[in-house]
C-alpha cells in the first residue's frame, strides 16, 4: 500500500489546562461548537485535502477517542486504502514505553508511516480549530525541496513572545527558531503544522532519541537540531481563522467567535463542510416561554427558558425561568428552573439545579477560584451536580458535586436580598 503523504495528529497530552473537561475525554475529543469535537477539524482538513491515511497519537483516555473516531467513516475515509487509527504507545513483552514527547511519539510509530511507503509526513496538533487545505502546503513543500515546511501565521509583534517564532530570509527559508522569545525578531508564529520529508525526519528522530538531554519536542529540540545540521526549512504563511483551544478561556472564546454577525470560521460553508460523528437525535424543542437570541441550539435540546449568545449542545434541558447568556452548555446537561448561567462552560451531563447562579460578577470566589479559569470565565466540569440555590462567581472551576449550600460563596449584597436554600 503506497501513500505519498501520511498525517499524524499529536493528541497524547492530558490537556491539564482544560481542567475538568479532560477528566473523561482526551483533549482532541473535547466538544466544540454545538455538535463537533476538536479533532473533527484536523480530520476534516485531511479529508478535504485528499489525505486518507491518518494516525492519531494519544496515551490519555484513548478508549473514548478510539470509540469516537471508529473507522473514520464519518469523515469519508476509505479503510481499503487508508483510514484513521488511534495509535497508543508501543508495548513490548517486557514493558510499555510511554510517549516521552511529540517527537518520540512519531519515532515510536515509524512503522505505521513506513507501511504506506510515504515520502512525506504531515504532523498536526490535536487542539486547534481552523480550516486549511494541507494539499497546498504539501505542494509548497515539494516546490521548495526542503527537509521541512512549517505553517506560520502573523501575530501582533507585542504578542509574539507567547509563540514559537520563525525568523526567515527573503525566500521564506527559516534561519532561526525562537521559542517564546523575550525580544522577538519576527511576528511569524508557528501553528504546530509541519510537513517533513520522511527519510530526513527519521534520521533526526533517531539522533534525538539517542540524546539523553532532549525533551523530544519538535519545537524545542528537533527543529533547532535540523537547523544546526544545515537542513533547509521553509515557512508557509497561513491566512485565515486559527485558534489554539488548549485552555478553558480560549475554548470558550472560540465558541463565542462562532456567534459573531460575520464569523471568521463558517460552519455552514458548503465548500468545506466540517464532518463529525453525530448520534441521530430528534429536533430541538422551544417551549411556549422560550426566548432564544443569537445562539446555536442543537438537536434533542428542550428550551423553556431564555438563551442569548450561547452554544447549546444536544440533549440539553433548560427549564422555565432559567437564563443562559454568553455560555457553552455541553451535551446532556440540565439548567434548572430560575437558574442563571453567565460567561461559563457547563460540561457534559452536568446538573445545575434550580435557583443556582453560575459565573456571577461580584460573587465571592475564594472556594472555587482556579488559575485555569481566566478572563472571568467559569467552568462546571462534566457530570458535576450543583445543589439548588448555589452561587458561584467568575474565574471559578467546580470539579466535584456540591451537595450542601456553603454560606461564604454568597456575595453580601445577594445575601441581604435572598433567603438561603439548604439542600
Amino acid at each position: 500500500m503506497k501513500n505519498e503523504c501520511v498525517a499524524m495528529i499529536l493528541a497524547g497530552g492530558q490537556g491539564k489546562r482544560l481542567g475538568g473537561l479532560t477528566k473523561y475525554d482526551a483533549k482532541p475529543a473535547v466538544p466544540f461548537g454545538g455538535k463537533y469535537r476538536i479533532i473533527d477539524f484536523s480530520l476534516t482538513n485531511c479529508a478535504h485535502s485528499g489525505i486518507d491515511s491518518v494516525g492519531v497519537l494519544t496515551q490519555y483516555q484513548s478508549l473514548g477517542l478510539n470509540s469516537y473516531v471508529r473507522n473514520g467513516a464519518a469523515w469519508g475515509f476509505n479503510m481499503n486504502e487508508g483510514g484513521v487509527y488511534v495509535l497508543s504507545p508501543f508495548a513490548s513483552e517486557s514493558k510499555r514505553q510511554w510517549y516521552k514527547g511529540t517527537a518520540n511519539s512519531i519515532y515510536q510509530n515509524a512503522e505505521f508511516i513506513e507501511q504506506y511507503d510515504a515520502k512525506y509526513v504531515l504532523i498536526l496538533s490535536g487542539d486547534h480549530i481552523y480550516k486549511m487545505d494541507y494539499s497546498a502546503m504539501i505542494d509548497y513543500h515539494k516546490q521548495h525541496g526542503g527537509a521541512a515546511t512549517i505553517s506560520v501565521f502573523s501575530v501582533p509583534i507585542e504578542e509574539a513572545n507567547r509563540f514559537g517564532i520563525m525568523n526567515t530570509d527573503s525566500f521564506s527559508q527559516v534561519v532561526e527558531f525562537d521559542e517564546k522569545p523575550a525580544n522577538p525578531k519576527s511576528n511569524l508564529a508557528s501553528m504546530g503544522v509541519y510537513v517533513f520529508t520522511w527519510d530526513i525526519l527519521k534520521k533526526h528522530l533517531m539522533i534525538d532519541d539517542n540524546n539523553p538531554k532532549s525533551c523530544t519536542d519538535f519545537g524545542k529540540d528537533v527543529i533547532p537540531q535540523m537547523l544546526l545540521a544545515g537542513e533547509r526549512l521553509f515557512a508557509y504563511e497561513f491566512s485565515g481563522y486559527w485558534k489554539d483551544v488548549g485552555t478553558i478561556e480560549s475554548l470558550w472564546q472560540a465558541n463565542m467567535d462562532l456567534l459573531s454577525d460575520t464569523p471568521e470560521l463558517l460552519l455552514d460553508d458548503d465548500n468545506w463542510k466540517i464532518y463529525s460523528y453525530n448520534a441521530h437525535r430528534p429536533p430541538h424543542f422551544l417551549g411556549e416561554n422560550a426566548n432564544v437570541r443569537r445562539s446555536y441550539i442543537t438537536d434533542g435540546s428542550r428550551i423553556n427558558g431564555s438563551v442569548s449568545n450561547s452554544i447549546i449542545f444536544e440533549d440539553v434541558i433548560i427549564e422555565s425561568g432559567a437564563m443562559v447568556s454568553n455560555s457553552v452548555i455541553m451535551a446532556g446537561s440540565v439548567i434548572g428552573k430560575n437558574a442563571q448561567v453567565e460567561r461559563s462552560i457547563i460540561g457534559s451531563n452536568a446538573n445545575v439545579s434550580a435557583n443556582c447562579r453560575i459565573g456571577i460578577p461580584g460573587a465571592n470566589t475564594s472556594q472555587y477560584e482556579s488559575i485555569l479559569c481566566t478572563n472571568n470565565v467559569t467552568l462546571v466540569s462534566p457530570r458535576v451536580s450543583i445543589c439548588k440555590g448555589t452561587i458561584i462567581g467568575q474565574n471559578c472551576m467546580v470539579d466535584n458535586d456540591i451537595n450542601t449550600f456553603t454560606i461564604d460563596i454568597i456575595p453580601a449584597e445577594v445575601r441581604k436580598q435572598e433567603s438561603v436554600v439548604v439542600c
